[in-house]
């Protein structure tokens, strides 16, 4: 992704309050197992997976997994494309990609 990251890396000073909410967004949405797995299954999968395929995957009804789902797209993490009933999700690279440049520091090294 090329231009301005959404926000500079936390290591670099303090975040401004609208980047803020931004991320505790993010991190209110990753902060729910089921919502992990369903992140680590799109990530490990090969392009998009089947909406229906995520019951099985975080074990829950599909009522459940719609509300996980969404609470992923809002934050801006997954999106779907509908393919007749079924919706079709994948990542957002460049959403992750912003979230790990937010959180990348250089630790000092000890001497």
């Amino acid at each position: 992704m090329t231009g301005n990251p959404c926000c500079p890396p936390l290591a670099e000073g303090t975040i401004s309050a609208a980047d803020a909410v931004d991320l505790a967004a993010v991190f209110k949405a990753l902060a729910d197992p089921v919502r992990l797995r369903i992140l680590s299954a799109l990530l490990a999968a090969d392009g998009q997976i089947c909406a229906c395929d995520f019951v099985t995957t975080a074990g829950k009804a599909q009522p459940t997994v719609s509300h996980h789902l969404k609470v992923l797209r809002e934050a801006g993490l997954v999106e779907g494309a509908r393919r007749g009933t079924w919706v079709w999700y994948s990542v957002v690279p460049s959403r992750l990609a912003d979230v790990r440049r937010a959180l990348q520091t250089e630790l000092p090294t000890t001497v």
